[in-house]
């Protein structure tokens, strides 16, 4: 396949460097190691709703994915999931990309919009856990409504542990446990968790972590959790949601001669080229100085890596700019 523009990652910011990339003319194709479009937003969180979406009071993570693929569905992006870029080299003006299925891909440029890189669930060391993972033990929720009635219990302290605690608040009997009385999350979500919480609509059991699953060879019945001082108390649960964040890995990226600090490609302001003329990084893959991991900083990334890249699509050509509202009738 011959492409002007490679586009590994088909999370929001990858799917908006498609829609980008074909306002300027140029042809571009999508990977991404999941089965389907949408990176964390679709794998984690399809149903947690978005707040910072210029336009949109607030989307579900899903919608947006939705939207985006119809908005760069007018210049026909191809998608080749399910597959890694294994290997990256340079073919005279070319560079050639080779995935895990076989696919060579020869492009322009190359825009990484990996995210997190491969990612998968930091699993808590419960012994047992693995016989209940998928029936009684999720690291994401696909479908909010299948849990409607259920005794949930949710375990972490951050953002996603959180939201989801507030939203199936409204559906189901939720007990949130973390192990300090201090949360990592947006203060306003802190509040409105703790004003649950007098409703009585959360059990919060502060101050306690996990410390063993107990129900038979299917269902998980009953969690232990334990203080620091060996104080054992005894949930009810039918569901455990332990959101303990994501392990982070470039995986073959590693190797593409990239300038890489922290699991982060490192990038020139202001158009985001890595150390590798031609090869750009945006979203929250790219690092530099002042960097806001936001959705909306990813898009704006995009903007300017792809009009930055536009004299090397076409044999330095001078990009003529143009308001979409004079490129699209």
């Amino acid at each position: 396949m011959r492409v002007d523009v490679a586009i590994i990652g088909a999370g929001p910011v990858g799917l908006f460097a498609a829609f980008q990339a074909g306002m300027l003319g140029m042809k571009s194709c999508v990977v991404d190691a999941l089965d389907c479009i949408g990176g964390q937003c679709s794998a984690l969180y399809p149903e947690k709703p978005i707040y910072d979406i210029p336009g949109y009071p607030n989307i579900q993570a899903a919608e947006l994915v939705y939207n985006l693929k119809e908005q760069a569905s007018r210049f026909d992006p191809e998608y080749l999931l399910s597959r890694q870029v294994n290997s990256l080299s340079k073919d005279g003006d070319l560079f050639r990309l080779s995935t895990s299925k076989g696919d060579v891909i020869e492009a322009k440029i190359v825009l990484i919009a990996a995210g997190a890189g491969s990612f998968g669930p930091n699993r808590p060391p419960l012994k047992g856990i693995e016989k209940y993972e998928g029936k009684s033990v999720f690291y994401l929720v696909g479908k909010r409504e299948e849990l409607a009635g259920k005794r949930i219990t949710i375990a972490g302290g951050g953002d996603s542990a959180i939201d989801w605690a507030i939203s199936l608040s409204s559906i189901a009997k939720v007990t949130l446990v973390h192990r300090r009385a201090k949360f990592r999350a947006a203060d306003a979500s802190v509040k409105e968790l703790y004003r649950l919480s007098e409703e009585g609509k959360i059990n919060l059991v502060i101050n306690y972590q996990l410390s063993a699953l107990e129900g038979d060879a299917d269902h998980l019945e009953k969690i232990v959790v334990s203080d620091l001082d060996g104080n054992e108390k005894v949930i009810d649960t039918d569901i455990l949601l332990p959101f303990f964040g994501l392990k982070q890995n470039l995986g073959p990226i590693n190797d593409f001669g990239l300038d890489i600090e922290q699991n982060y490609l490192k990038v020139k302001q202001p158009n985001y080229e890595t150390n590798v003329p031609g090869i750009y990084a945006v979203g929250d893959v790219a690092k530099y100085e002042g960097k806001l991991k936001l959705i909306l900083t990813g898009f704006a990334e995009v903007s300017s890596a792809l009009h930055h890249s536009y004299s090397r699509v076409f044999d330095g050509k001078a990009l003529h700019f143009e308001y979409s509202t004079s490129k699209i009738n």
